[in-house]
């Protein structure tokens, strides 16, 4: 914008120069079309006749740059702590002692008497007489003689001396302290209510069809299995010259097999369907409510330092001289009877009447009376002391520092460049036209009007 009014100034003085020039000739407008024979010039411009150059004298605006130093206000931003005192309320808890009536539940079961009838069943035990046949074995233990020379063993137990370093131990209790975590038990009883089913009992009527029956006992004859029986015969004692003794010989053993026969009793089960009238009992379930107690247990930690008895032990050495005992043996021979024993066995048989146990059952009504028990409620007042927490609130100063932001202003040079005008003159070279031709222009011969 600055430039673009520098050039129109500019413009402006160049076209106010140029009027000045065409106004220097006497207020004509130019020398142009005067002629060489006109008479005396106007001004200094006497050396316009003819054709030729001339010079004018031109001003133009230029424009030079130069740097101009100028100061700018410049605010820089800084942080400082301040110290600010304000105030703060603190909240403190406090307890007092607040009494309240509370309604304590005392139960206490009582008792009354509930007759009912009940079916008790009688069981009886009968028996009948069964014969049977049996086999019974008749086993005989028999002796014989027989000499064998056998060696005994003496022992002799001797002693000596031996000599031995032992540690005999020494106990020693010491106590350390130990810190140990006890818990605490505090207990409190609380109440809530509980649903339970009561089963009401109700008897019934009706037939019902029953299978029984009995075991009838039989009796027959089986064969056996085949027993093999091992005979020995009867050995001879024969003198051995080769050992100086008598040496017994057992006499030939030869197998002989027996078909052996066995009576066995079998019982057949034979089923009856009968009619019988049972008394069922259905139980019908009925809820009721009741208040139970309960025991809340919490755990309280406390901290106890305890003596801790331990026992340190230590060896002390003693030399001892003991008694050890060592045996010697001797043998010695010796010739015994013993008796032998073996066994006859031979069968017999034998018939035996034994009682077999049956039950029979009867029912029986009858009238019995329980004791029922149930529960009665009534209310205790009791007064308790709770703890009541409120709150105060107390005011306390306090300094703090606090961050506060100022503008802090400062001179910068700065360096610019900018355009100046400047007006300047030049000398301008100008072309002339040549004189009037007096047949072409009659008037500027007369040299009346110059410049016309």
């Amino acid at each position: 914008m600055r430039h673009a009014v520098w050039i129109v100034v500019a413009s402006m003085m160049v076209l106010a120069s140029d009027a000045q020039v065409k106004a220097s000739y006497c207020g004509a407008a130019s020398y142009k079309r005067c002629s060489a024979t006109a008479g005396p010039s106007c001004g200094d411009y006497s050396t316009a006749q003819g054709c030729g150059t001339r010079y004018k004298t031109v001003k133009e605006t230029v424009f030079e740059q130069r740097t101009v130093n100028r100061c700018r206000t410049v605010y820089d931003t800084c942080t400082e702590q301040v110290p600010v005192t304000c105030t703060r309320n603190i909240q403190e808890t406090c307890y007092r002692d607040e009494c309240y009536t509370v309604n304590k539940p005392v139960y206490q079961t009582c008792y009354k008497d509930v007759q009912c009838t009940v079916r008790k069943p009688c069981f009886q035990t009968c028996y009948k007489e069964v014969s049977c046949t049996i086999r019974k074995p008749c086993v005989q233990t028999c002796y014989k003689d027989v000499s064998c020379t056998i060696r005994k063993p003496h022992f002799q137990t001797c002693y000596r001396d031996v000599c031995c370093t032992i540690k005999k131990p020494v106990c020693e209790t010491k106590y350390r302290e130990v810190c140990c975590t006890t818990y605490r038990t505090e207990t409190q009883t609380c109440y809530r209510d509980v649903c339970y089913t009561v089963c009401k009992p109700v008897c019934e009527t009706k037939e019902v069809p029953y299978c029984t029956g009995e075991w009838v006992t039989e009796t027959k004859q089986v064969p056996g299995p085949i027993v093999q029986k091992c005979v020995t015969e009867p050995g001879t004692w024969e003198w051995d010259a080769c050992r100086c003794q008598c040496v017994y010989k057992p006499g030939c053993s030869h197998t002989v097999c027996e078909q052996t026969c066995r009576t066995i009793c079998c019982k057949r089960w034979v089923p009856r369907t009968e009619m019988r009238t049972v008394t069922c009992t259905r139980m019908e379930q009925e809820v009721r409510h009741c208040q139970q107690p309960y025991t809340v247990c919490r755990k309280i930690p406390e901290t106890v330092v305890k003596q801790v008895p331990y026992n340190c032990i230590r060896y002390e050495q003693e030399t001892i001289t003991k008694q050890v005992p060592y045996t010697t043996c001797s043998w010695t021979c010796e010739t015994i009877t013993k008796k032998v024993p073996y066994t006859t066995c031979s069968w017999t048989c034998e018939t035996i009447t034994k009682q077999v146990p049956y039950t029979t059952c009867s029912w029986t009504c009858e009238t019995i009376t329980k004791k029922v028990p149930y529960t009665t409620c009534s209310m205790t007042q009791e007064v308790r002391t709770r703890k009541v927490p409120y709150t105060t609130c107390r005011q306390v100063c306090e300094t703090k520092m606090v961050t506060k932001t100022r503008c802090v202003p400062r001179q910068v040079v700065e360096s610019k460049v900018i355009c100046v005008p400047r007006t300047v003159r030049r000398q301008v070279p100008v072309q002339t036209a040549c004189a009037c031709d007096p047949a072409q222009a009659p008037s500027c011969a007369a040299g009346a009007h110059c410049g016309q």
